[in-house]
């Protein structure tokens, strides 16, 4: 009866150490997750920056052009092209 009981002792103490193993588990999970929020989120903070970059270079690019640079004119003029047309299409609108 005596062993019956230091079995039972020993399951109990092994749930124990098991169930305050699973709960620093889900503590140390619940830690990771607030960190991949936080990760997940500065890389969208990046990438948004990243592409006002990009269009505040292009913007540059095309304004460097259309003041005499000579890297970028068929750029700009096909730029200019595109505008006209689309002031075409407006007026013929409003014109209808």
């Amino acid at each position: 009866m005596g062993e019956l009981v230091q079995i039972v002792d020993s399951l109990e103490n092994k749930i124990s150490r098991l169930l305050h193993k699973l709960e620093l588990l889900q503590q140390a999970n619940i830690g990771l997750e607030k960190e991949l929020k936080v990760a997940k989120n500065n890389q969208s903070s990046s990438q948004q920056t990243v592409l006002e970059w990009e269009e505040k270079y292009n913007s540059l690019k095309l304004a460097n052009s259309m003041l005499g640079s000579s890297t970028n004119k068929t750029e700009a003029k096909l730029k200019i092209n595109s505008l006209i047309r689309e002031l075409d299409h407006c007026i013929a609108q409003l014109a209808e």
